[in-house]
């Protein structure tokens, strides 16, 4: 039961603080789940980053879902996901009750605009980690370079991306 509720709490805390999305909270959940509380490794971490990529809706919540049933199987994955939605959910309806308001006024603009680089921040700093943790070899490199290219410069579909990828994969690591 403590670990649930420090599970609970901990998920909590990510989700206030996950301002600017998914990405930008992907680091914060790693220093959560990896470094302060050793509840999985660095590896299983990118694989539910990946799977949580894979599977519908926000990153965040299929990220703790899928760590919430690591730690306490499917009580954790309910525990998880509640406390890492709690916090935004409220935000958001007390933000869309109050935000036609108060848009107008500069404060909120500053606000704002000193949000935006920090979302940038931490979303760079989530990609440096998981890069560095998911680029094992020169093949990881190629793949990582070819859907960036794809998706940056090509408009591949995300998930086209992913499937190729995953073809990419098979080709590098499964032909020995």
């Amino acid at each position: 039961m403590i670990a649930l509720l420090k599970l609970f709490l901990t998920f909590l805390k990510i989700g206030a603080f996950s301002f600017g999305g998914g990405y930008a909270v992907v680091a914060l959940i790693q220093k959560e789940v990896i470094e302060n509380n050793g509840w999985i490794s660095p590896k299983d971490f990118i694989d539910i980053v990946a799977i949580a990529e894979m599977t519908p809706g926000p990153i965040a919540v299929n990220s703790s879902t899928f760590v919430g049933y690591k730690v306490g199987a499917i009580a954790g994955s309910a525990i998880a996901t509640l406390g890492v939605v709690l916090i935004p959910i409220t935000i958001t309806l007390i933000v869309s009750v109050y935000y036609n308001k108060f848009k107008h006024l500069k404060q909120v603009d500053w606000v704002i605009k000193g949000i935006r680089p920090a979302v940038l921040g931490l979303i760079a700093a989530a990609c440096i980690k998981i890069a560095w943790a998911s680029i094992i070899d020169i093949k990881g490199i190629i793949i990582a370079l070819l859907i960036f290219f794809g998706v940056w410069k090509l408009k591949i579909n995300p998930i086209i991306a992913l499937l190729i990828s995953g073809v990419l994969g098979v080709i590098f690591y499964g032909v020995h």
